[in-house]
């Protein structure tokens, strides 16, 4: 299962994205970063609101060099369908994932067995393809992509600047924090 600086496994995967089917492998995120999104499930009332959020997002994402994943347990055939009737779905500009075999979801760590669905996960993965951040939680609560954005930005900096961390509630242009001996207990 994945954990924190884990590599993702190899995969392949169908998606739709931009009126095509495309297959998404572990490949396909090499060399750039990524954000999968997992959902329950489409054609839900609680995750177009959250595929909507990313789409008016993307293009923040993008200029961060990343790419976004939408994952749910549907088939690529179902999240054609989704994204051609529901509005906040068809603002999607990036691939909508299908993992009918749970394939992904048990991977991720995010499969309801019982259910066959998978919790909603977020996970910000590196161009070498590790994990850096993990976000899991109950499906009744929707995130707000604004907090994935700041923790991909916060990936991206200590990824380029290593011996820096990022305090509590950092954003872009704030202070960071190089660790030292000279600080333990005097923050």
């Amino acid at each position: 299962m994945i954990h924190i600086n884990s590599q993702i496994p190899a995969f392949k995967a169908q998606a739709f994205h931009n009126g095509k089917f495309v297959e998404v492998t572990d490949q396909t995120l090499k060399g750039k970063w990524s954000v999968f999104i997992f959902m329950p499930a489409a054609f839900t009332f609680n995750c177009p609101t959250e595929v909507e959020d990313a789409a008016d997002n993307y293009e923040a994402f993008q200029k961060l060099g990343a790419e976004v994943y939408i994952v749910t347990t549907d088939t690529h055939f179902s999240h054609k369908v989704w994204h051609e009737t529901s509005p906040a779905v068809g603002k999607a500009k990036f691939p909508l994932v299908g993992d009918p075999t749970h394939f992904l979801t048990n991977a991720f760590g995010v499969h309801i067995p019982e259910e066959g669905l998978a919790l909603r996960g977020t996970f910000v993965i590196n161009p070498e393809g590790v994990v850096k951040t993990i976000e899991i939680h109950d499906n009744a609560i929707a995130r707000d992509v604004q907090e994935t954005l700041r923790k991909l930005k916060a990936a991206q900096y200590v990824a380029n600047n290593p011996g820096e961390v990022c305090p509590a509630k950092w954003k872009e242009g704030e202070k960071t924090i190089a660790p030292s001996l000279d600080l333990v207990g005097k923050i």
